[in-house]
């Protein structure tokens, strides 16, 4: 699917942000000056900064311009409003990333595990537990569930490399959204062993349970994120509307 105008000038405006080519607080060029730029209506360049102001990057000021309000942060964090795979994150954020597949299986959906992941029971996924790095710390396990019968081929090296990546660029696939629970639970074995955490330390993991639809309607994904307490860190940006 063709990506709009406007997705391609946000994508645009937002790397050069993350790239320091506008400076934190300086304004962007003039409204006319990027319509010039990019070649584009009004409308498109306002569709694109609206997204920017969404998503906590730039502030329009009636009479002065567009600010840019963006400051990359020390710790991993992903955008509640988006739906970011952990290696864009760490990109985001200036950090590099890997990932190690603990186990990758298949089996059919038990009545028991349809109750949490939201599939039915009978459904055959792929099961993998992955191990996500920043900068050579553990910081993330996940298990993760994917609907076998919209995901072939996926093998242990791409879930090593991007499953979405792989979702988007080969199998053509549109995330569209993703609903989200976060709780506080106590830490597992599994927890312990693999994100290197001392129990007497922290006792507890952040956890972010969610179900992730493409563009026909289809939940293809259930994935349990059970992070570091000590490196989690979820950004919102919220906009206050008027009445």
């Amino acid at each position: 699917m063709p990506k709009s105008i406007y997705e391609t000038i946000y994508k645009d405006l937002k790397q050069k942000i993350e790239d320091d080519v506008f400076a934190y607080q300086e304004l962007l060029p003039s409204e006319n000056t990027l319509i010039q730029t990019y070649d584009c209506s009004r409308n498109t360049l306002r569709r694109a900064v609206a997204r920017l102001v969404t998503d906590g990057y730039v502030q329009t000021m009636q009479g002065k311009g567009v600010r840019n309000i963006y400051q990359p942060v020390t710790q991993t964090a992903f955008t509640i409003g988006e739906i970011e795979s952990f290696r864009e994150s760490a990109v985001r954020n200036g950090h590099r990333a890997f990932t190690k597949v603990l186990l990758f299986t298949e089996f059919a959906i038990s009545k028991k595990q349809s109750l949490y992941t939201g599939f039915p029971a009978g459904t055959d996924v792929y099961y993998i537990q992955r191990l996500h790095y920043l900068d050579d710390m553990p910081l993330i396990l996940n298990h993760n569930y994917f609907l076998k019968e919209v995901i072939p081929g996926l093998t242990k090296e791409i879930a090593e490399n991007s499953i979405y990546q792989y979702l988007e660029e080969t199998l053509h696939m549109t995330i569209v959204n993703s609903k989200r629970i976060m709780t506080v639970e106590k830490m597992t074995q599994i927890d312990e062993k693999y994100l290197k955490m001392n129990v007497e330390d922290y006792n507890c993991m952040a956890v972010i349970s969610s179900q992730t639809y493409n563009s026909d309607g289809v939940m293809f994904e259930y994935t349990q994120s059970r992070h570091r307490p000590d490196y989690f860190r979820f950004y919102d940006n919220a906009v206050r509307k008027s009445i």
